[in-house]
């Protein structure tokens, strides 16, 4: 079954575009221009993954990525104009995994859109065999997708939880950041720091006890980050 993408932009003209790009690909498309009706219709449609333009009528790109934040877990990828580089610093914080600058080329879009189709179905039917893994406070369930810290459930974006995944299983190494970003986006060609950072500064807020002096993920000048190894379960389970 070829997978669902979801488009969310109001242009008639870039809407036909990405509908006959991701179309010749096999992928099967389902488009709209009104905001309102993007947040109603990604949970009706349940569209593996979903490219939204920044500026719609109604709600706008970033509200509409807020409000599917709070319902449903579908990698988005946000469409902003180039010189809007405080829409791409907010979409990110209001939950989107990645985001394409316009105008952009079909061959950037589509190594976008099958990285993170990619890694999506990497997790369906995982299996539970190696058990949780385990880093001081942080116990992260692979198979289910889940992270609890101290007990208590915390609900991360597909690629938080991507990102917290890597370091974790890390733990007491340093990593590298165009590695975290091949690792965790791939196709790191067409991405920048900019993505990694805003992640990093939002699984703190939602992972630390006191996210400016983190505990958990700590920043390498010059090189990356690593996440602490203090108090890590050895193994797994």
């Amino acid at each position: 079954m070829a997978d669902k993408i979801m488009v969310v932009e109001d242009d008639p003209a870039i809407q036909r575009s990405l509908a006959a790009l991701l179309g010749a690909e096999g992928y099967e498309v389902v488009v709209t221009a009104d905001g309102a009706e993007a947040v109603q219709l990604a949970t009706a449609a349940a569209p593996q993954l979903i490219l939204l333009d920044v500026v719609l009528p109604g709600l706008n790109g970033l509200q509409v990525c807020q409000q599917l934040r709070a319902r449903i877990y579908t990698p988005i990828i946000m469409l902003t104009a180039k010189s809007d580089e405080l829409d791409k610093v907010l979409g990110l914080e209001m939950g989107a995994d990645d985001y394409v600058t316009k105008p952009f080329s079909p061959r950037e879009l589509l190594a976008r859109v099958r990285a993170h189709l990619r890694r999506s179905t990497l997790y369906e039917g995982k299996s539970a065999e190696d058990g949780p893994l385990t880093v001081g406070a942080i116990t992260i369930d692979e198979a289910a997708r889940e992270v609890t810290v101290a007990g208590k459930v915390v609900q991360l974006t597909p690629k938080e939880f991507d990102l917290l995944l890597v370091l974790a299983a890390s733990a007491g190494r340093v990593l590298a950041r165009d590695d975290l970003l091949e690792r965790v986006w791939g196709e790191s060609l067409y991405l920048d720091s900019r993505t990694l950072d805003v992640h990093i500064r939002r699984l703190r807020l939602k992972i630390e006890p006191e996210p400016s002096a983190p505990q958990f993920i700590v920043t390498v000048p010059g090189v990356g980050y690593k996440m602490t190894a203090a108090d890590r379960q050895p193994g797994r389970g």
